[in-house]
């Protein structure tokens, strides 16, 4: 595989990596502002009936604020995954390629 491959691979690697690791960071944010700021017990006036478990508490939310954090917590996740997958690929392909040059200057080496 030649450089050019490998800088894209690379690039792309971080290109997924780096937003959904920021996408966790910012969802662990939202999760931690839901639980300083939700209520502790159901709250059917505000329609606030659905559990979630942060850090050991349960709060009550609403349902498209349980969706809206889901998503984002997945997606996420999903992102960062990606990343992660393409990130192993190109250290595969990065030492596989540097290996074939290092055989290669012994072998140049033992011709001379």
């Amino acid at each position: 595989m030649d450089r050019t491959n490998l800088a894209a691979l690379k690039f792309f690697a971080l290109l997924f990596l780096l937003p959904g690791l920021g996408g966790l960071v910012f969802s662990a944010m939202v999760s931690t502002d839901y639980l300083e700021n939700l209520p502790k017990a159901p709250v059917p006036i505000e329609e606030r009936m659905t559990p979630r478990n942060v850090h050991g508490t349960v709060i009550y939310q609403t349902v498209a604020e349980d969706q809206r954090l889901s998503v984002m917590e997945y997606s996420s996740v999903s992102v960062f995954l990606v990343g992660l997958l393409l990130g192993i690929v190109y250290l595969e392909k990065w030492s596989s390629a540097r290996q074939y040059e290092v055989e290669s200057d012994l072998l140049e080496e033992l011709e001379v």
